[in-house]
């Protein structure tokens, strides 16, 4: 059985199988309709409103809609490297890494799984869902999370539609991506943290700075500031950017180097000086590849 899919803004309309199967499976996500998980552990690196002491209870999707070039989980964001599970099984994850101390359940790029991920949400968990995107997502498909996702952190990662086309060939990713985030924060509302200094609820925008686009970055800084007020979403600005994925010399050599010293201070300073009151920065020692996890199908 397989069901056509206009989940995500590629509205590929790929005949998706319900399980992986021999060859290349179709549409942009290559993935089954059962959900692909490469790891499930407690995850330290995420804001420390999320990880907190005890970690995010993470859970590593495979597959992807949208396809960086420069992707840091590019193993198995561009195929279904990880072990086909079932919704139910997926549930026991949940319940596993929150006996482990979890303070909510980390779901990573999770929307092409969208169908399973609901029947597993089916009953309510005892702790927050994070519905950690890239922020390339259809408002239709976020309200039928309504109440079941607490926590939303979408990667913006383009105001820039050139660079959009060109590094994940989604020139509509800026619109698509500010109705999105809309979407989200209409569901949470202003977000809110609790005693523990742990997210409750609410929306937590991140963005990566890619070297040399800067001019990408103040845009996202801009957008953030013009439509949010203080006290309603997080903004989390990023400088871990590691060339990864397919960038080379040969292919995207303007990415291949990480961001310089003088770059990250130049967007750090217009954050700064713009309305923005809520967030987060990184420290430069970020940007090393040992804070990428190992997909080796831990707790799967």
């Amino acid at each position: 059985m397989s069901e056509l899919c206009t989940l995500c803004p590629r509205r590929c309309g790929a005949a998706r199988p319900q399980n992986l199967t021999e060859g290349k499976l179709p549409g942009v996500c290559a993935s089954p309709l059962s959900p692909v998980v490469a790891r499930a552990a407690l995850h330290f690196w995420e804001e420390p409103v999320i990880s907190g002491t005890r970690g995010a209870g993470a859970v590593f999707f495979c597959g992807c809609n949208l396809h960086c070039v420069f992707c840091q989980n590019f193993g198995i964001s561009m195929r279904p490297a990880g072990k086909e599970i079932t919704p139910e099984r997926l549930r026991e994850i949940y319940f596993e890494l929150i006996g482990q101390g979890a303070h909510n359940i980390d779901l990573v790029t999770p929307t092409h799984f969208t169908e399973a991920v609901l029947q597993s949400l089916a009953e309510p968990l005892p702790v927050p869902v994070v519905w950690n995107s890239n922020a390339y997502e259809l408002p239709e498909t976020l309200r039928r999370l309504e109440n079941k996702v607490q926590i939303y952190l979408p990667d913006l990662k383009y105001a820039d539609d050139r660079l959009a086309a060109r590094y994940s060939g989604a020139q509509d990713y800026f619109e698509r991506a500010k109705e999105a985030i809309l979407e989200m924060y209409r569901q949470t509302g202003p977000f809110r943290v609790g005693d523990d200094g742990m997210l409750r609820s609410g929306v937590v925008i991140r963005h990566l700075i890619l070297p040399g686009c800067l001019e990408n970055s103040r845009r996202i800084i801009d957008f953030v500031a013009e439509t949010f007020r203080p006290g309603e979403v997080l903004f989390s600005l990023m400088r871990q950017y590691l060339p990864c994925g397919k960038v080379s010399q040969d292919s995207y050599p303007e990415l291949d180097r990480r961001i310089t010293e003088e770059e990250y201070r130049e967007v750090e300073q217009y954050l700064f000086d713009s309305p923005i009151e809520d967030g987060f920065v990184q420290e430069a020692d970020s940007a090393e590849k040992e804070f990428i996890p190992v997909f080796d199908g831990t707790g799967v």
